[in-house]
């Protein structure tokens, strides 16, 4: 080859090389520019999608009254850098999605309707050079800039409808008498001494905890995983781990009424005990429900009543509390059997009955057993004793001469008459007790049922006509009557004290005396010698079938009950006053029955066909007992289910219904 030739060559080598580095300096120049505009594409973009979003999630609307659809989305595009003046532009809409024939979801502008929410967010740029290369070639004007547009449509998640039964426990209000009891009955049931005083328990009354927060921090104290609130719920936890997660999230929210009822939970935490328990033994989450429907509130007061009757239950606490009342000394026993469950959720279109644990929405209060000791001198007042005395008398005579005659084939008897031997008499006692003999004791057991309410229908055709369906079932409280202490021992006993030991109302024992010889001085007995019911005696039991006090339950249809979030829609079922019928069962249903004689059978034939002497002591007696205690425990009783959080003759249950729950926000172009 020529030198000439080769010296042409170097020569397009080189031109190739420049034409190549020039285009690919075009190219870098591009993709540069290109990403640029995607960049900035991409970033007004998220701004219209964040503000969409944001904007459905706080439920906003384009209605001229309130319109804050716009108002919730400029925050959002403002918080995340977007400025929209003076180029910038951000329009929101309101509206409705349709499928189009392409199945298609299609976005259509209704001011009155908030289905799903459009933003279209717009931003000047500058223009590319491609662009600007573009135009030229074209015989356009160049435009330094270019206004980017992002269109964004958001809706929230339609789900299965959500229905919520909440059974009202609480007190209304708390005042310092409220206080002082509360403080002595939980710390009893707890076993121990608890002093949260009138602003503690205030602050517990005035403040709520919301659910779906409060599972989200209990999931994260225990390690379980976000969101598996069927795992949670089925968890083994100390009831402090419980308490923790409440205080935890009361703190958060601030406030003076939170910041107490914090301080009065970690107070409660102290005594309750190390023993395990699940959180659904409260809650209840129907088994695949949503987590939406957890997004509600729960009263701290009413969460903490429930924290100390499960505490009580788990660690087998009989709480025994002292209550002076003039003339009567009573001892009240507490015992919860079973803790309330205070709220369940779920979709109604599986929860039919109560039977199905797996779907059912049930509620119920607590059940819990109450036992008194009842120390009445009242009974041993002269009038009393005329009345016992009077019946009683014709009878007297009788229990000395068989028991003289049981002892006439003694050597000892012959000398009875005369004195200076030891010899058994009648020794007569009316309402003794086994501890104190001379004041007349009696023990009342009040086993308190659980009053349930559970949903079995429902309507969701519009939010104008839907409807809730409950069957509420009233408690059933059985009344026992009995010897103290025995019977008052027993509570919360499983299975149950049967049969119920009856109340002795006449006692003939047999004692051994010492009458001086010739009569010369007083008559001196051996109160160890005592032989109860040796002569036989009556006691004193109730009827079951009067001592049984039921309501009847009602089916009642809640109309537009609220959405999951808002306060629920309470009705109230009216009992008869069940406490109050047992002045009723007292004087009526007393029951006698006659003690065989340990000591011989002749007097039992007696006292067992005196059927006189049972007719008037059932008249008599019952009256008297019924009179005196009708008075003294209705009260007493009413006041302590009332501070237990328990309404035996009103019970209000809560419904809410979501036909159309919105969950989270998604896009859905």
């Amino acid at each position: 080859m020529s030198p000439r030739l080769r010296s042409r060559q170097r020569g397009a080598i080189g031109l190739t090389a420049a034409l190549t580095l020039g285009l690919a300096l075009v190219f870098l120049l591009l993709v540069i520019d290109s990403g640029r505009l995607y960049l900035e594409k991409r970033k007004l973009q998220g701004i219209a999608d964040m503000a969409a979003l944001e904007a459905v999630q706080r439920n906003g609307n384009c209605i001229p009254a309130t319109n804050t659809a716009p108002v919730y989305a400029g925050a959002s595009a403002t918080r995340n850098g977007y400025v929209i003046p003076p180029g910038n532009a951000l329009n929101v809409n309101c509206g409705t999605l349709t499928t189009n024939a392409s199945n298609l979801r299609v976005f259509s502008a209704d001011a009155t309707k908030t289905d799903a929410i459009q933003v279209v967010a717009s931003r000047p740029v500058l223009t590319s050079v491609a662009g600007g290369v573009w135009s030229l070639f074209n015989g356009n004007s160049y435009n330094l800039m270019t206004q980017l547009t992002a269109k964004a449509v958001a809706a929230p998640k339609i789900l299965p409808p959500q229905a919520q039964l909440t059974i009202k426990t609480t007190l209304a209000t708390v005042d310092s008498t409220k206080s002082d009891a509360l403080d002595l009955l939980f710390g009893k049931l707890l076993g121990g001494n608890l002093s949260l005083g009138l602003v503690g328990y205030q602050g517990l009354a005035g403040s709520d905890i919301n659910l779906l927060s409060y599972l989200n921090q209990l999931a994260l104290n225990v390690n379980v995983q976000a969101g598996n609130y069927d795992e949670l719920l089925a968890k083994n936890l100390k009831i402090g781990q419980l308490i923790d997660a409440a205080v935890t999230v009361l703190q958060a929210g601030g406030g003076t009424a939170s910041v107490a009822a914090a301080t009065a939970l970690g107070q409660i935490k102290v005594l309750v005990g190390p023993a395990d328990v699940t959180l659904g033994t409260l809650v209840q989450l129907q088994a695949g429900a949503v987590s939406s429907g957890l997004n509600t509130t729960v009263n701290a007061l009413q969460l903490a009543q429930a924290f100390v009757q499960l505490a009580n239950k788990t660690n087998g606490v009989v709480a025994e509390i002292p209550v002076t009342i003039p003339g009567v000394n009573v001892s009240v026993k507490v015992k919860v059997i079973q803790p309330p469950q205070l709220s369940s959720i779920g979709d109604p279109t599986y929860a039919k009955n109560k039977t199905d644990a797996a779907t059912r929405i049930y509620v119920r209060t607590a059940q819990v057993s109450v036992g008194l000791t009842v120390s009445l001198p009242l009974l041993a007042t002269p009038l009393v004793n005329t009345a016992l005395n009077g019946l009683v008398s014709p009878l007297s005579d009788v229990l000395n001469n068989l028991l003289s005659l049981n002892l006439a084939g003694t050597l000892s008897s012959v000398f009875c008459a005369i004195g200076g031997t030891p010899c058994q008499s009648t020794d007569l006692r009316l309402l003794s007790s086994a501890t104190n003999p001379s004041v007349p004791s009696v023990d009342v057991v009040l086993e308190l049922g659980s009053a349930e309410s559970y949903v079995t229908g429902f309507t969701c055709a519009s939010d104008a006509t839907k409807t809730l369906t409950t069957q509420t079932n009233a408690s059933v409280v059985t009344i026992k009557v009995g010897e103290s202490p025995t019977l008052s021992d027993s509570l919360g006993a499983s299975p149950p004290l049967n049969p119920v030991p009856p109340l002795p109302v006449i006692d003939i024992g047999a004692i051994t005396c010492l009458k001086p010889l010739l009569g010369l001085g007083p008559t001196t007995c051996d109160p160890a010698s005592r032989k109860p019911f040796y002569g036989g005696g009556i006691g004193v039991t109730i009827d079951p079938a009067v001592g049984t006090q039921t309501a009847s339950g009602g089916v009642y249809t809640y109309p537009q009950p609220p959405e999951i979030k808002q306060p629920a829609l309470y009705h109230s079922l009216s009992t008869t006053n069940l406490v109050t019928s047992l002045g009723t069962a007292l004087k009526t249903g007393l029951k006698f029955q006659v003690y065989q004689p340990t000591g011989f059978n002749l007097l039992g034939s007696l006292l067992v066909t005196s059927g006189a002497l049972l007719n008037n002591l059932t008249s008599t007696l019952g009256g008297v007992i019924g009179n005196v205690l009708g008075p003294i425990v209705d009260p007493l009783v009413n006041g302590l289910l009332t501070t237990l959080g328990i309404n035996l003759n009103q019970v209000e249950v809560g419904a809410n219904l979501s036909c159309k729950p919105h969950g989270q926000a998604a896009l859905v172009n």
